[in-house]
């Protein structure tokens, strides 16, 4: 039987490119249940419009997205995922993590599933990552059943601060995760 994966999106609308390839992986082998945040369900950026994303979603999972919090409240209390996976995973979204705030879908996901002892795997992706979201990438990576995938900086000399997963290895990092293992090493470089 397939494990059944929460894939959770928050704003960083310019990875949605990398992530939806990363989705559509993901799908060959698990069950998927796509999440988003509300701005994701709702803000039309300059690379994606929101219907664009929710129809996107739905095709590489087969299933219309998660998208209010009390959608997501059941995800603890019905054990409904093997593992939560939260890619891209944006600086606010992090600072709301680490402080145990749940305001939107995608927060209250997480809060609903950690309370079963169940892995989630954080695909980070900020422009203050080495600035002020570092503290909370490290408060989140010493949180237990909290996984990362490698991550690096995608453009020392334009964005000095800024660190994005590298969405290529979402499913080896699924995969340990599940085993509640981190890959190695987590800080890569290009």
């Amino acid at each position: 039987m397939k494990k059944t994966v929460g894939i959770a999106l928050t704003g960083s609308y310019c990875t949605f490119s990398e992530i939806f390839p990363a989705i559509g992986s993901l799908a060959e082998e698990y069950d998927l249940i796509p999440i988003v945040s509300q701005n994701v369900y709702t803000t039309d950026s300059r690379f994606i419009t929101a219907r664009e994303t929710v129809l996107r979603l739905t095709e590489l999972t087969g299933k219309p997205p998660i998208h209010t919090i009390a959608e997501a409240e059941p995800i603890g209390p019905k054990k409904l995922l093997d593992l939560l996976i939260i890619a891209p995973c944006t600086g606010n979204t992090l600072a709301k993590l680490a402080a145990g705030i749940a305001d939107t879908p995608v927060t209250m996901a997480y809060k609903s599933h950690m309370r079963n002892s169940r892995p989630v795997l954080i695909g980070v992706s900020t422009n203050d990552g080495l600035a002020a979201a570092a503290a909370n990438i490290a408060r989140l990576i010493n949180t237990k059943n909290v996984f990362f995938v490698p991550f690096g900086q995608d453009s020392p000399e334009n964005k000095p601060t800024s660190l994005v997963c590298r969405f290529g290895e979402i499913k080896r990092a699924a995969n340990a995760a599940l085993e509640k293992k981190q890959i190695e090493p987590v800080i890569i470089g290009k």
